[in-house]
Formats: structure tokens, C-alpha cells, sequence
């Protein structure tokens, strides 16, 4: 009887079977016509690759075990030791310390451009200079890229620009196709998106830099297991669907936020006083996904009171599921950045940053404001 399921199966095997000796030198022989080994590849991790590098219009994605091994690979990608990275000041935490605790000891070395710099980078590249990585929208103050002008200034000077583009999603941007030579995704977040998978994905516009992404996941052992590679599918389907309605609840709630005397600052693209508002409007293809930052006075205190009066707002510092969830920059994400750069940065003790799930607004706007009225 022949089975044809229309949902892939999970094919949760460590290992694929030969037939004989024939089989074998046909794998080595004909690379991707059958699997061998998990690490190596399985039809549902590929699944995921695909489907992502199809959304991103990329010549070829890996899956990752985690957003961490994603950034990893992309810039081992392009870098080896003795080379330098840029690195926009505006960066997830966990991309500086693997930078700067890691491949430092590999000799990679880092330097941080800040924001207002981005497009003039030529007093920060080094003859050794490889890479720019920047994010499309940043963690935690959501400032958003031009990712078209960015990519023409890093090609000017022969580097390649790695984009993290997990706060955006490939619903709001493409990176590859405003010039980035490559994307990458912690998959946990949007593309999952029911907080229940640890992820991630790497996208590139190359088919050799594929290739060499392909290489580094087999041979570092990056490679995604077969079960949370079928949940990040079954997320991936409705992420249009989802990032929709993100878009929606958050500008509502940043409206109403930003008229509320206990919140002093809003940061979200989708208001109009925004100083990327126009770029973000155009990246995004007019949505402005479900992030925002707000800020509290900078007490302790205040914040701590606000988030036990949430109902509706977890604090989990991860972010982009279904459900509402609020982080704390300063003692999470960022925690590990001296205070010298935290105050930089405009990460302040009252910097609170929201993930708007798809919940009915009302509610999420009804909790959020009994909890100021404290």
C-alpha cells in the first residue's frame, strides 16, 4: 500500500539505511539524493531550510539548533582567524558576547559602529575587515536599518553584510533582496512562533556561500533536530497570518501607550514621530511587526510593581510567540554589556520591552492599563 501523507512525516531517525555498496556511492556520488547520517541531513530540517530560503529569495539555507548557531555560522561563513568584524552598536546580546567572549579566543576580532555611523563605516574597516553584522530592526529600541543603503556602503568598501532579520520576519523584509549577502533567523521566535522550538536558520544569496554554510553546519555538528524541525514547519505556515495581526494589536497598544503619563518614551516603528518611520513603513510593506520598547521612570521599583500587576504579560525573556510576554533588557539580553555601553544604547533600569502576541487587543490594552495605574 502507498502512502502519501500531504503533511511531511517526522523522520525521527539518527541514521538512513543502504541497500548495498551501490547506495553508498551514490550518496557520495550524487549529493542531496538520499540521506546517510542526521547530522549530516534529514528530510525535515531540509524542509525547513527550504522553505525559509524560498520566503527569503536566497540560493540556499541551513537550519540551526539555536538563533546562536545561526549567527555563528553565518559569520564563520566569511571569517576565519586573524579577520575582523563590524558589528552595529545596536545588537542582540547574545551576538556580542559571542563575539566578544568567543571568537575573540579564535582570533576574530570586533569593532562596534554605532547607529548614526552605519552608512559611513569607512574609518572602522581594517584591511582584515570582512563582515558588517547589523539587524533589521534592533534589540531592544527597535531602530530600524536601511538595509539597501547599508549593503551599498559595505560593498564599497568589499565587505559582506550578514542581517539578522528575526525581529522583522520575512513578512516585513527581505533582506537578500535589498542587497544583504546573508539573512538569518532566530527560528524560536516569529518563525516558530508558538514558543515551544529552539531554532534557527541561515540564508544565503550565494549558492557557494550555501555551500560553505552546508560545510560548517555538518562539520561544527549545528545541524537541527528532526522533531523541533517538523514544529517550526507547522509555525512557518501561518506566519503571514500572524505577523498580520502582531502588527495590528502593537500599533494599537504603542498608540495608546504613548498618550499614557506613566510611560515616558514609546519605541515602535509604526508611530509616526519615529525617526525610521518612514524606512520601516518601506521595508516593511506597511506593517511594523509585534516588538516594541517602552520606558518607565528609572526605578526599580516602578518596574517591578508594573510587572507584577501585568496578568496578561509574562515576563520570559524570549519573545514573538502567540501569547503576550514582556523582557528586561538591562538584566537579560543586554546584562553583560558594561554600563558605559548600556547608557549608550538608551538601556535604562526602566526600559521594558513588549512582544504583542495575537490576543485580542482589548484585553492586552486593559491589563496594560490597569498595570500603570498602580
Amino acid at each position: 500500500m502507498e502512502i502519501h501523507p500531504k503533511i511531511t512525516p517526522i523522520y525521527q531517525t539518527s541514521v538512513f539505511k543502504f541497500d548495498d555498496l551501490n547506495e553508498l556511492e551514490q550518496y557520495f556520488g550524487e549529493p542531496g539524493s538520499r540521506y546517510m547520517y542526521s547530522r549530516n541531513g534529514n528530510p525535515n530540517s531540509d524542509e525547513l531550510a527550504a522553505a525559509v530560503n524560498r520566503l527569503e529569495g536566497g540560493a540556499g539555507a541551513i537550519a540551526t539548533g539555536s538563533g546562536m548557531a545561526a549567527i555563528f555560522a553565518a559569520l564563520l561563513a566569511f571569517c576565519q582567524a586573524g579577520d575582523h568584524v563590524l558589528c552595529a552598536a545596536d545588537i542582540y546580546g547574545g551576538s556580542s558576547s559571542l563575539l566578544n567572549a568567543e571568537l575573540s579566543r579564535m582570533g576574530i576580532t570586533v569593532t562596534y559602529v554605532p547607529f548614526e555611523k552605519l552608512y559611513d563605516v569607512g574609518q572602522y574597516v581594517q584591511p582584515t575587515t570582512r563582515v558588517m553584522l547589523a539587524e533589521t530592526l534592533s534589540n531592544p529600541l527597535l531602530r530600524v536599518a536601511d538595509l539597501r543603503r547599508l549593503a551599498t556602503e559595505c560593498h564599497e568598501h568589499k565587505l559582506k553584510l550578514v542581517v539578522d532579520n528575526t525581529f522583522a520576519s520575512p513578512i516585513l523584509t527581505q533582506p537578500i533582496g535589498l542587497g544583504a549577502d546573508i539573512t538569518l533567523h532566530s527560528v524560536t521566535k516569529y518563525i516558530s512562533g508558538h514558543s515551544d522550538v529552539t531554532a534557527g536558520v541561515v540564508v544565503a544569496a550565494d549558492a557557494e556561500v550555501a555551500a560553505r554554510l552546508k560545510q560548517i553546519g555538518v562539520v561544527y555538528g549545528l545541524t537541527l533536530s528532526p522533531m523541533e524541525s517538523w514544529l517550526a514547519v507547522r509555525g512557518l505556515k501561518t506566519l503571514r497570518l500572524r505577523m498580520r495581526e502582531h502588527s495590528h494589536n502593537a500599533l494599537a497598544i504603542a498608540q495608546f501607550l504613548q498618550q499614557h503619563p506613566a510611560v515616558r518614551a514609546v519605541y515602535y516603528p509604526g508611530l509616526a514621530d519615529h525617526l525610521q518611520h518612514a524606512l520601516a513603513q518601506e521595508q516593511g510593506g506597511g506593517l511594523f511587526g509585534g516588538m516594541m520598547s517602552i520606558k518607565l521612570a528609572d526605578d526599580p521599583e516602578v518596574v517591578n510593581r508594573f510587572m507584577q500587576r501585568c496578568q496578561r504579560w509574562p515576563f520570559a525573556p524570549s519573545l514573538a510567540g502567540v501569547d503576550s510576554s514582556l523582557s528586561y533588557p538591562l538584566g537579560t539580553s543586554h546584562r553583560y554589556l558594561t554600563p558605559e555601553q548600556q547608557e549608550e544604547l538608551g538601556i535604562s533600569v526602566g526600559v521594558i520591552r513588549l512582544s504583542i502576541g495575537i490576543e485580542p487587543v482589548e484585553e492586552l490594552i486593559a491589563d496594560l492599563k490597569q498595570a500603570l495605574e498602580s
